[in-house]
């Protein structure tokens, strides 16, 4: 019996990994390859034949969309599953996206199951889901509630990482910031809608707020305070929950800035979570949110943002 084959296209590697290591977990016999961009993912899909595309959006040189659009025009690929996994959740995005032919929709930041959910439903269309589950999937590792963790250290204990106080379930879904949960694939509200966040006292003077964002996580949406913004990673404060965020958990930045409010949704992961105040009540967490996105225009968004005043001067980028 030949193994299913999944081709995953995206232009972050951590994106990458953590899908291929969440298909190879639950599906030992599944057959992976990757793609850095569409164009890459062209030539692949031009030379040998895959069950399965799981593709980003915005990606340098060819984007999803268009490897989709040219897919659906390749008489070999008209009905190979295509499922769209982005930040791109909004409403218009995912209209156009099926009307370009797409099979599915995941919307980053994702859980393990809503991957393996539209994976499912995209090969069972296609007939090919019994020959996936035929592969002996192994048990699914609840011993984590956060996906990325678990995916890209497989399950095992992860080093302790400091945190305001012990981690209950790592998600949460407010519209504000105490809110209740939510289902996690409704796409994020806009900024403007949101409710307003302040700052605590201790980092509202003049050299404090560096703007304010949403940040997504696999099933709920922080308001944040920008503190500090470089090419590789923003620092932010989100008002503490009970559900506390955790170290290596993906997510996706929304951040809304200047006159046309213009909006960038970057992609990333959480590299570290401090109290803001030294004291086991902290009322604010501080966020180390590392970007793992590599498309020009989103670093040209950035590096325009930085231009702009945006960053603070003492905040040294990757330390």
């Amino acid at each position: 019996m030949s193994k299913v084959s999944v081709l995953v296209v995206d232009d972050a590697s951590f994106i990458r990994d953590l899908v291929k290591k969440c298909l190879r977990n639950y599906f030992p016999g599944v057959r992976i390859e990757d793609a850095v961009n569409g164009k890459k993912a062209q030539a692949l899909l031009a030379r040998e034949a895959f069950d399965l595309v799981l593709c980003d959006w915005e990606m340098p040189e060819m984007s999803g969309l268009e490897l989709l659009t040219w897919c659906r025009q390749q008489d070999n690929l008209k009905g190979m599953p295509f499922v769209m996994v982005t930040s791109r959740g909004d409403k218009e995005n995912v209209v156009q996206a099926i009307q370009a032919g797409v099979s599915g929709y995941v919307s980053k930041p994702f859980t393990n199951e809503q991957l393996l959910t539209k994976v499912k439903q995209a090969l069972h269309k296609v007939g090919k889901l019994d020959t996936l589950m035929n592969s002996a999937p192994t048990k699914m590792n609840s011993a984590f509630g956060n996906d990325s963790l678990s995916a890209l250290t497989g399950g095992k204990a992860p080093v302790a990482a400091a945190a305001a106080a012990p981690a209950a379930n790592p998600f949460a879904k407010p519209a504000a910031v105490a809110a209740a949960p939510a289902a996690a694939a409704a796409p994020a509200r806009g900024l403007l809608n949101s409710p307003p966040v302040k700052a605590p006292a201790a980092a509202a003077g003049p050299a404090g707020n560096r703007g304010q964002g949403q940040l997504r996580l696999s099933s709920g949406t922080l308001p944040c305070v920008i503190k500090a913004l470089s090419l590789k990673e923003a620092l932010l404060l989100v008002k503490r929950t009970d559900a506390l965020p955790q170290v290596l958990e993906s997510a996706v930045l929304d951040m809304e800035q200047g006159d046309n409010a213009e909006t960038a949704r970057l992609n990333g992961y959480l590299h570290a979570i401090v109290a803001h105040e030294q004291t086991p009540d902290s009322e604010w967490l501080q966020l180390t949110f590392r970007f793992v996105d590599k498309d020009p225009q989103k670093l040209d968004y950035i590096s325009r943002l930085i231009a702009r005043g945006t960053a603070q001067k003492h905040f040294v980028p990757g330390a």
